[in-house]
């Protein structure tokens, strides 16, 4: 395949668990092995160039092609982020790798010089798009999300933010085709902390099937029990993400099919703001979304 037919890409995780790329592994259908592979739309195609949580290099070859692509694709290809972006002391807590040498790059080195360069960025995850589980507290690492170390860089690089704990691999998988096939989505096509409106446009709450209990407002007194999970923790109704009609595994279940709260992982607020899991959410962050008065009782 010719070169000008690829679209480079480079993947770089940071402060996470690497539950996104396992994610993304278990896509079907549409799968990454059809995304990296297989053309998209005639005449494009994906080249993962970097992955380290899957690629069988190491060291510092593997380094000198991360370097080469940032410098000779400058302006074409798509950085993949993963985890939080970790900047206490100087950025030593995560590494990307070593050099022969014994010099380190930091994940903090590498999402900078890569995100300027970069056609856009996709922020993979909630670490990545919000900060998530390494930004909670006490955060001794000062881990932050990717859009705040741009802002904090001056990057003007555009972020696609997909969070998720992890994110549904359709999500990802979707929104790179969107990118091949139209290009980079603009405003109206992102909500306003630059989701996926396709994949984030709607509260769980209004598609969940157990709606139908919460507006007769019987609801659950313990794990287990029939009835609207909302005491118990349910972050549905603040909660964006097409869970309840897309579903996991291969459309097998989801969450509160299998009788666990929704804990509004997609959400900005997870998890320290939306603390305690698994206790009613504070009534006063329900004004913003109009949840139904129901809710109350």
């Amino acid at each position: 395949m010719d070169r000008e037919r690829e679209i480079p890409a480079v993947w770089l995780a940071g402060a996470g668990c690497s539950g996104c790329s396992i994610s993304l592994l278990n896509a079907a259908g549409s799968g990454i092995r059809n995304l990296l592979l297989d053309e998209v739309v005639p005449g494009k195609h994906i080249s993962m160039r970097f992955h380290s949580t899957i690629m069988a290099g190491q060291g510092e070859p593997t380094l000198t092609v991360l370097h080469d692509t940032g410098k000779r694709e400058k302006g074409g290809y798509l950085l993949v982020v993963e985890g939080a972006i970790p900047v206490g002391a100087n950025g030593k807590f995560c590494g990307i790798g070593e050099t022969q040498k014994g010099e380190h790059l930091s994940m903090v080195e590498a999402t900078e010089e890569l995100g300027r360069n970069a056609l856009a960025v996709v922020a993979i995850g909630s670490c990545s798009s919000f900060g998530g589980i390494p930004a909670s507290g006490p955060n001794p690492t000062q881990c932050m999300s990717l859009t705040g170390f741009f802002k904090e860089k001056g990057i003007k690089t555009p972020v696609i933010n997909i969070p998720g704990c992890p994110p549904h691999p359709d999500w990802f998988v979707g929104t790179v085709a969107h990118v091949l096939i139209h290009g980079l989505p603009g405003p109206e096509a992102l909500d306003e902390i630059g989701r996926p409106l396709m994949y984030y446009g709607a509260l769980i709450h209004e598609h969940c099937p157990r709606r139908a209990y919460f507006d007769a407002g019987k609801f659950a007194k313990k794990s287990g029990d029939p009835g609207c999970l909302y005491k118990l923790g349910c972050k549905g109704p603040t909660t964006y993400a097409d869970c309840p009609t897309r579903m996991w595994n291969h459309g097998t279940n989801w969450c509160v099919g299998a009788g666990s709260p929704c804990l509004g992982c997609v959400e900005p607020e997870f998890p320290d703001k939306n603390a305690p899991l698994y206790e009613k959410t504070n009534e006063a962050r329900l004004l913003r979304f109009k949840v139904p008065q129901t809710a109350t009782r």
